[in-house]
């Protein structure tokens, strides 16, 4: 049984990160977009890369970041996922030789599968509420205007308004190959609670057991 990863997105503190990994995360997302209550500049970004382990892939959220910052990031992240929430093109996106993940806003009449053609070198789609600015909106859409597994091309990312009492029927109607939250654990902006965070986990477990594959 294939099962769905997990994201944990927009962690500042040393010790969410900690514990994140202890509980099963797979990957722990870091903003480096500055608009952000949850951004981390470059020496948080150190400190906190040094607490992941071996098999917890970090992740570096950019919005229409240049091409310096992604590299300065890098630098102190080398094995880094990308995840571009802006206007970047495919181009750009594939310019760091660097695995990424795009974020698409899937507001009414978005058409995912027209944009898996527009960034064929992603690893994997992103998508989320549509915001009023850049980044996650930390509310839900109507998954419904995704299309059907079988019709998808690239790997599907879900986020959007997350949380304990709800990824287990956004699992069963959306299939995703990961989950992506970050509001949805928190106490505060940036702030993880270990019991939401374990809460999530044990549900995306359950989906997985009820649903089987993703």
């Amino acid at each position: 049984m294939q099962r769905t990863r997990i994201k944990f997105c927009g962690l500042t503190r040393v010790s969410d990160v900690l514990q994140a990994c202890a509980l099963g995360v797979d990957a722990i997302g870091f903003v480096r977009y500055p608009g952000s209550a949850r951004f981390v500049d470059d020496k948080r970004l150190e400190q906190l890369a040094r607490a992941l382990p071996p098999l917890v892939t970090p992740v570096l959220l950019f919005v229409n970041a240049s091409k310096a910052q992604v590299d300065g990031a890098l630098a102190s992240v080398p094995n880094a996922l990308l995840q571009f929430h802006g206007d970047e093109s495919a181009d750009f996106c594939q310019g760091f030789a660097r695995p990424y993940l795009r974020a698409i806003a899937v507001g009414e009449g978005v058409d995912l599968l027209d944009s898996e053609r527009r960034f064929p070198g992603a690893a994997a789609l992103l998508v989320d509420a549509p915001s009023a600015g850049y980044g996650g909106s930390g509310r839900s859409f109507p998954w419904e205007r995704l299309p059907a597994p079988a019709q998808r091309t690239l790997p599907l990312v879900l986020a959007g308004g997350l949380q304990a009492d709800n990824v287990a029927a956004a699992i069963g109607q959306v299939r995703p190959f990961a989950v992506d939250v970050s509001s949805g654990v928190e106490t505060a902006p940036g702030i993880k609670s270990v019991e939401r965070m374990r809460q999530f986990i044990d549900a995306v477990h359950r989906a997985d057991a009820q649903f089987g594959a993703a």
